[in-house]
């Protein structure tokens, strides 16, 4: 078995000084901003915890670090999100619908000495997109509740925000737009499947797009390249019909690194819509995870410090 490889920094057994320690879990985690963040936490509350990146997609391996008592959890990426479920001892309803587990966190009132240490899972990208925008959005019942909603792309972060818009958003319809027609169709099976996936409406055309109601929240989950294909250009034409609408709302931008300022960003402040940058929901989840590992509610916890540090390593990487 290979050993797994923590990145960027030390091993755990490496650091005595650490009380505690948890892992990112995933491949490709050079630009990861989980480990900045969650330091931010732990050195405002003063605790010798420290998040490692774990590049690796070793299953087994990395159940057996989870072990270790003095691990907090863990956070899971691709390609590790869906592998991972079949073994946990516990998942949330979030995970379990969303069919991807990103958070893994233990009981402590299970911590038994000597036994072994229960996983629970969970999924809390669902919440970094549902607090991205009521966190930001002074007057939902004015912007998106009560109307349809929109998600362009077609992978895990797409699933993610689907859950989110028709579990806490109040989105009455639920508008799909994506350069690939199947990966669309895989979506709204597996929402179906899980039992959410009649609101769905796959928009494949600018003739469709003029026909629908303006969505009152958006959330874009696709890269930040130009279209160049004769499908990423309908795609983006259905977009942008949407966004030229008379009535506007407000679009969350999931993608944040190198830089949250897309050309979608752009698009849409142009025509008037209120933008979210996608740092808010990286953000909104990591404090998620952090009240699951630290047992502290969300007012114990340093919000502003947390977002400068983003916004300072974000600004760090754009000058690379």
């Amino acid at each position: 078995m290979a050993e797994p490889i923590c990145v960027g920094t030390t091993q755990p057994s490496q650091r005595p000084a650490l009380d505690r320690h948890g892992y990112i879990f995933g491949v490709k985690l050079a630009a990861s901003l989980s480990p900045e963040f969650h330091q931010t936490i732990f050195n405002d509350l003063g605790w010798r915890w420290e998040q490692f990146r774990l590049d690796s997609a070793d299953i087994a391996a990395f159940l057996d670090l989870l072990q270790d008592p003095r691990c907090f959890g863990a956070s899971v990426t691709m390609p590790n999100k869906v592998a991972i479920m079949e073994h946990l001892d516990e998942i949330s309803e979030e995970c379990r619908d969303v069919g991807a587990c990103n958070t893994i966190y233990f009981r402590p009132e299970e911590n038994i000495p000597g036994a072994r240490r229960r996983l629970c899972g969970t999924n809390t990208d669902v919440v970094g997109i549902r607090e991205s925008f009521y966190q930001n959005i002074s007057n939902p019942d004015g912007v998106f509740h009560d109307r349809p909603a929109m998600v362009i792309g077609g992978g895990g972060a797409a699933r993610s925000a689907v859950y989110a818009l028709w579990k806490w958003m109040r989105a009455t319809r639920i508008y799909l737009v994506n350069r690939d027609a199947a990966e669309v169709n895989d979506v709204i099976q597996g929402c179906t499947t899980r039992g959410y996936g009649d609101s769905l409406v796959h928009v494949a055309t600018v003739e469709q797009a003029e026909a629908l109601e303006a969505p009152g929240a958006i959330v874009a989950c696709v890269p930040d390249f130009p279209p160049r294909t004769a499908e990423e250009k309908t795609a983006r034409a259905v977009v942008e019909t949407f966004l030229s609408k008379e009535k506007k709302g407000a679009m969350l931008e999931m993608c944040y690194n190198p830089t949250p300022y897309t050309e979608l960003v752009a698009l849409a402040e142009r025509e008037g819509w209120q933008v979210i940058l996608g740092t808010e929901s990286m953000i909104w989840q990591g404090f998620e995870q952090s009240k699951l590992w630290t047992n502290l509610e969300l007012k114990d916890l340093p919000i502003d410090k947390c977002k400068k540090t983003i916004a300072a390593k974000l600004s760090e990487n754009a000058k690379l």
